[in-house]
């Protein structure tokens, strides 16, 4: 497909389109109270997000970073959710970013499979770099994790004959020059009442302790005597050395 990228700075009108295209994330990950957050507020990164169209000028792909001042270790174990803080942070006190980590990439569900996420990693990397970035760093969902009792540490990790990661995500991330560092134990938090995990995913919620929830990456914690239940989620940071700096 002949993909075309602009930078939502440069295309504002594109926003809403971008906002009306189909989701490929189950909903209970659109919860996020964190992510809502960067979301309710990308007006302030639109420098940093990437929208892909295809022929016809339909929004079929999307890229998201955020840049962030670091503090201390910049691998932090809340991944994604540390990320969408600190980008916040720094933006309202107004201090320099020194570092940018991408945020999401997603592709329209029909066109899944056909190289359209390396399209939009290739061109988030080179977005970073013309910001004036060194690196992009990346805290991965691994989508083809399907069990969600083996351990993060122990499926990022698995690789297939040739060396690269099993899993495809982190696949299109190594062979773009990604490199795995470290698991961010808790790089999503997704808190909610029963009610609300029953109305996200169509299940019961009837029984305490964990539940397995189709498409997540961990169990969801259910505690039914104080009605709520929380869905803590690893991810994986990946390095992406693009030596603009």
């Amino acid at each position: 497909m002949d993909l075309r990228i602009s930078v939502l700075a440069e295309r504002p009108e594109l926003r809403e389109a971008m906002y009306k295209a189909e989701s490929p994330w189950p909903e209970f990950l659109r919860h996020d109270p964190i992510g809502n957050l960067y979301y309710n507020l990308v007006e302030h990164f639109t420098e940093c997000v990437l929208v892909g169209q295809d022929e016809a000028g339909n929004v079929v792909a999307q890229a998201f970073s955020a840049p962030f001042r670091a503090v201390g270790d910049e691998l932090f174990d809340d991944g994604w959710d540390g990320v969408i803080r600190r980008a916040v942070r720094t933006k309202l006190s107004g201090e320099e970013p020194d570092t940018i980590s991408a945020i999401e990439i997603s592709i329209k569900p029909s066109l899944q499979g056909t190289g359209l996420s390396k399209t939009m990693l290739a061109a988030l990397r080179a977005n970073a770099g013309r910001l004036g970035f060194a690196e992009l760093l990346a805290p991965v969902r691994p989508n083809g994790k399907t069990d969600p009792l083996v351990p993060m540490s122990d499926y990022a990790y698995r690789v297939r004959e040739d060396g690269l990661p099993v899993d495809p995500w982190l696949r299109v991330h190594v062979r773009a020059g990604g490199r795995i560092e470290r698991i961010a134990p808790r790089s999503m938090v997704i808190p909610g009442t029963l009610a609300e995990w029953r109305e996200w995913t169509g299940l019961p919620f009837d029984t305490a302790g964990p539940v397995h929830v189709p498409k997540a990456l961990a169990p969801v914690m259910v505690d039914l005597e104080h009605d709520h239940a929380v869905y803590i989620e690893p991810n994986v940071w990946v390095r992406h050395n693009i030596g603009s700096r």
